[in-house]
């Protein structure tokens, strides 16, 4: 919710900031001559409305400051490990390939899609998936969530707090039978 505030807080500054430019630019230009300007500074009405704009873009120019300095609270891109011999890192990108390749083995799955989350207690994965008509959804998504733990287990050494499976849909799958005449 917080990202479509921001972003809808973005869209009216660069709007505000589009307008003042062009403003600013038709000011230059003499394109607004000089006494229509002085008739408008005159009408207190119009100092309180650009007061008001002023005080508005800045507190706008703050918030995005704020959001340009602060840390990200999201996922890292990577999972940091320590052993023996040095550090290494393995990005969320090859966490995710390694979930879609172990629940791919799983038959009667199709159109698969990962999310990996990194907790304090282990990687949350989420997948999301297409199946046939013909397995047990839950048979199938037991031996896919099985399957995907202890794939990444054994592949990255990282517990695997808990993998979560989304049936998006059934699809039926044609066969054909040959027709003997």
């Amino acid at each position: 919710m917080a990202r479509v505030f921001d972003k809808f807080l973005l869209f009216i500054y660069s709007l505000i900031v589009l307008i003042a430019t062009i403003l600013g630019i038709a000011i230059v230009i003499e394109w607004i001559p000089q006494e229509e300007l002085d008739t408008l500074y005159a009408n207190p009405g119009v100092n309180y409305a650009a007061l008001v704009a002023i005080v508005v873009l800045f507190l706008l120019s703050l918030r995005f400051l704020y959001i340009s300095l602060r840390r990200s609270r999201e996922r890292t891109g990577s999972i940091d490990q320590r052993t023996d011999f040095g550090d290494v890192r393995i990005s969320l990108e090859t966490v995710e390939n390694l979930s879609l390749k172990a629940a791919s083995r799983i038959r009667g799955v199709k159109d698969l899609r990962s999310r990996v989350r990194v907790t304090d207690s282990g990687l949350e994965i989420q997948i999301r998936t297409v199946i046939d008509g013909e397995s047990s959804i839950p048979q199938l998504t037991e031996e896919m969530q099985r399957g995907v733990k202890e794939h990444i287990e054994e592949v990255t050494g990282i517990p695997v707090s808990s993998v979560t499976v989304y049936v998006a849909n059934v699809v039926q799958t044609q066969t054909f039978k040959a027709r003997v005449e």
